[in-house]
């Protein structure tokens, strides 16, 4: 619904930061309770187990790759320091990388 939203409206700049901070804090809440629920071994199982969950792990690293690399330079721009952001990002995926976007978005509207 988000990435609909975001292509069509003219108005995406006056709540940028909202969005990724709501999704960051939904995401967080089911990845806590899958993790409660299931343990963290259950991650690294179900990206193991078979082809579909390899390609589907590749996935996930592709994207949240490219995602940090494209925004790195603007994250530096509004003086964030990328390494400790990187470092959660690379041991958490999207659970790191949205507050990392809404910051990001933040930042650049306070400007």
């Amino acid at each position: 619904m988000f990435i609909l939203w975001a292509a069509v409206t003219k108005d995406v700049n006056r709540l940028s930061w909202i969005v990724p901070s709501i999704l960051g804090i939904a995401f967080f809440g089911v990845t806590m309770q899958v993790l409660l629920a299931e343990g963290l071994m259950q991650f690294w199982f179900n990206h193991v187990a078979n082809l579909a969950g390899n390609q589907v792990w590749f996935d996930l690293l592709i994207a949240v790759s490219i995602s940090f690399y494209l925004i790195v330079p603007r994250a530096r721009a509004v003086g964030m320091k990328p390494l400790p952001w990187g470092i959660a990002v690379f041991a958490t995926a999207s659970v790191a990388l949205l507050p990392m976007v809404a910051r990001l978005l933040w930042l650049e509207k306070r400007r």
